[in-house]
């Protein structure tokens, strides 16, 4: 600063850039990126695509290091590492065996109820080739893009749990918004409670749940799992778990979009059909069991009696109001007498 006055930058004629150009500059261009927020997503396809062998070189020797480096620190507790996958092992053998059971007996129920089977799904893996992280925006980079059959919208899971949605496609890349991103919005369901809510993202890595059903408690441990309502997202993908912090409720998600690597993107579409046109059978009075209105047979309207049309007057005018009625011509009188 000298004289009281901000200057950042220097010309080639030893002129200074005063910091207010620089900032009208700045605002000019944000601006912009938000009233043409197309273009940009496209030029941001379009890079990425072009970037793509280079993210996938460059993404592969941290991913080696990041591995040795866990496994490093993990060498002096492979003991009770093992001793612990042991028991988790046992009991998962004993929840699979239950889940077998469960999923036959859901199975006949359904036959025997002729239930509507719920629509297939498919999956599609990818692999994570770059992240970024913005202030206003997270996101997840992928290998994966339109010409693999990948639409904006879709989810995408790990091992453990979803990490996000696709909202932006390349021929051959495509951009996962994460759960925890400030312009994310997932209607979820809780269970045991069955309560349906809105797991919104604020940057932060447990997502808020907001818009809950009036009169639902919830608690610690309750789980968190994708509801599907409005058909974009499967229902019942698992997200996270419930926790209590700072008087509102919080969801710890399973997935760590930060360490990983494969993922599966879910095709999920519901069929739309159109509803049929309304028959007679489709009338309330049917519904109800009673017989169908029968239409009554239209009855031509008859003009009522009037008087006479007088001689000489014009039916087109009306006779004004507190006028008397025309009298006959005085020479049909003197013929009738």
């Amino acid at each position: 600063m000298a004289n009281g006055t901000w200057r950042i930058a220097r010309g080639r004629n030893g002129a200074h850039l005063p910091l207010a150009i620089v900032a009208v500059l700045a605002i000019v261009l944000i601006l912009l990126g938000k009233a043409q927020s197309s273009i940009f997503d496209r030029a941001r396809t379009s890079v990425t695509d072009w970037m793509r062998p280079a993210l996938e070189a460059v993404s592969a020797p941290f991913a080696g290091v990041a591995h040795w480096v866990g496994g490093l620190g993990g060498i002096f507790t492979v003991y009770e590492d093992n001793l612990k996958l042991k028991q988790q092992n046992a009991r998962l053998m004993q929840w699979r065996n239950r889940a077998v059971v469960l999923e036959a007996r859901l199975n006949r129920y359904n036959r025997l109820l002729h239930a509507v089977p719920d629509p297939a799904l498919s999956w599609r893996m990818a692999h994570v080739i770059g992240h970024a992280s913005q202030p206003f925006e997270q996101t997840m980079i992928l290998d994966a893009g339109k010409a693999d059959g990948i639409k904006p919208g879709q989810a995408v899971i790990d091992s453990r749990g979803m990490v996000g949605r696709i909202f932006l496609t390349g021929e051959h890349t495509s951009w996962v918004l994460l759960l925890t991103d400030l312009n994310s919005r997932i209607p979820v369901m809780i269970e045991p409670s069955h309560a349906h809510a809105i797991m919104a993202g604020d940057n932060e890595l447990a997502p808020v749940i907001e818009t809950l059903s009036q009169g639902v408690k919830l608690k610690d441990g309750d789980q968190v799992v994708t509801s599907g309502d409005g058909g974009l997202l499967p229902p019942g993908l698992a997200v996270g778990t419930v926790v209590s912090r700072g008087g509102e409720f919080r969801v710890v998600l399973l997935a760590d979009p930060a360490n990983a690597e494969d993922v599966d993107i879910v095709n999920y579409q519901r069929p739309i059909e159109n509803p049929p046109p309304v028959s007679p059978g489709d009338l309330p009075a049917v519904s109800a069991g009673l017989p169908p209105a029968v239409p009554q047979p239209s009855v031509p309207a008859v003009a009522a009696p009037g008087p006479a049309p007088v001689p000489g007057a014009n039916p087109a005018m009306p006779a004004k109001p507190g006028t008397p009625p025309a009298s006959a011509p005085q020479g049909a009188d003197d013929e009738d007498h």
